[in-house]
């Protein structure tokens, strides 16, 4: 691995990037348990719920509410990155309560099938799937339908624009009010100049992401393009406003650049950063400085996003 000039600040994990093989990614699922952490934060009330999946199955989801939020309720529906494979790690979840209290706002935590045993296109349709559960269920669940947002990191973060993308295209009577997204996984072509560059970067760089495509993606026929490499939709007009947020040694720094520009050109709001010192998945280190910066700016922008609708 070579040395980039990343902040000690992420370390181990600026020093570590884990195997990748379906061997690996088969025993490293028997071992990734949601965290106790979840349910033991005195300010949240969380709640379980199996709710439809794809193709007739089904998938769980964490509501995760402040104690003191009134309702009808904005909410977050948030999707974990992973490379498809992976559960959420500790700091999912941390930040998911985080937004929630910082944030005011519900969240809803998206536990989607993974592949190999779910490969695509199960993770875009159960994440597509509880974005309408979310907003069919929304009285009962104390949720203002009218503001309903999604978000997530890395495969969470190309889980959340197929979301939008899957609402316009389909016709929903939900559309999320915004997008936040960190660095995510959002062109299929590998083409980019950070793709290139960033064979070899900790937590996640272009070789992982050649290893992992066939495990995830085995037959790309059975997925239209735009929802496996969002930035090759036809269109990208009418779709919500979006927070893009990059690492500066990642090979998906381009991929939100690029969905910035796109979105752009399209007269939508972008609020955009570039965050120096950083590697793919830098806020696994929930509590170093730069993580908690960004955050900070997060969920600054998840309030002033739904207070503008309320």
């Amino acid at each position: 691995m070579a040395k980039y000039p990343i902040s000690k600040e992420f370390f181990p994990f600026n020093l570590f990037a884990p195997p990748m093989s379906k061997k690996f990614v088969l025993l490293a699922q028997k071992y990734m348990k949601t965290p106790k952490l979840l349910w033991k934060d005195p300010a949240l009330d969380v709640q379980t719920r199996k709710i439809p999946g794809y193709q007739g199955g089904e998938i769980e989801v964490y509501i995760i509410t402040p104690k003191d939020l009134p309702a009808p309720a904005p909410c977050l529906i948030n999707f974990h990155g992973g490379g498809f494979v992976f559960e959420g790690y500790n700091s999912h979840y941390q930040m998911a309560m985080a937004y929630a209290k910082e944030g005011r706002c519900k969240v809803v935590y998206v536990r989607y099938r993974l592949a190999p045993s779910h490969p695509f296109p199960y993770p875009q349709e159960d994440c597509y799937g509880a974005l309408c559960w979310v907003h069919d269920h929304a009285t009962e669940l104390g949720i203002d339908p009218d503001r309903i947002a999604v978000g997530g990191d890395s495969a969470g973060g190309t889980l959340s624009v197929v979301s939008c993308l899957m609402a316009r295209d389909r016709g929903a009577a939900v559309r999320p009010m915004f997008q936040l997204l960190v660095y995510p996984w959002l062109d299929g072509r590998n083409e980019s100049d950070s793709y290139r560059k960033y064979t070899d970067t900790p937590m996640w760089n272009s070789t992982l992401s050649k290893k992992v495509g066939p495990i995830i993606n085995p037959d790309p026929d059975a997925i239209p393009v735009a929802y496996r490499s969002p930035v090759e939709a036809g269109s990208h007009a009418d779709l919500p406003p979006a927070y893009i947020e990059v690492a500066e040694f990642d090979c998906l720094h381009d991929d939100g650049v690029l969905y910035a520009r796109l979105l752009r050109d399209n007269g939508i709001p972008v609020e955009f950063h570039e965050v120096k010192g950083t590697m793919h998945g830098f806020d696994t280190v929930f509590k170093a400085p730069t993580s908690q910066a960004m955050f900070k700016k997060r969920t600054a922008y998840i309030r002033q996003m739904f207070a503008n609708h309320n």
